[in-house]
């Protein structure tokens, strides 16, 4: 029951962070990519705040046998950057590019009921149901 309460409140600090920073806004993303256009470097500083937060943390939690509510940590396995890992990654930030949503604001757009936010995420959950059933790992 703590895990859960757990990442329960990790993915509700996690979407009021997307929210008070604007990323669940598809616009605020697109004018962060248009740089000829009306550019808002305010993702540049949500990503540093992000990845300075990470490396921070990881530091700390990473000295531990193990976390708090778990046996072990799972950490990826996998280090090589393979095609796999290339294509994905391209898919992805074309996606991203296209719509400026990503997975988690995504899903924390649901919330606010407008209609792209929707057709955006059903898609999402369409295209990884594909990509299972295409692949079978």
């Amino acid at each position: 029951m703590k895990a859960i309460l757990s990442a329960l409140a990790a993915g509700l600090v996690f979407g009021l962070g997307l929210i008070v920073s604007g990323m669940v806004n598809p616009a605020k993303v697109l004018n962060f990519l248009d740089i000829a256009g009306q550019w808002d470097p305010s993702l540049a500083f949500v990503m540093a705040g992000a990845a300075s937060t990470v490396f921070i943390g990881y530091r700390f939690v990473l000295k531990r046998p193990a976390p708090l509510f778990a046996d072990r940590f799972n950490l990826p396995g996998a280090t090589r950057i393979d095609a796999r890992l290339i294509g994905g990654a391209i898919m992805f930030g074309i996606g991203w590019g296209l719509v400026g949503l990503c997975p988690g604001p995504a899903l924390t757009a649901l919330g606010t009921g407008a209609v792209p936010v929707v057709v955006f995420a059903a898609a999402m959950l369409a295209g990884m149901a594909g990509w299972r059933w295409l692949v079978r790992d």
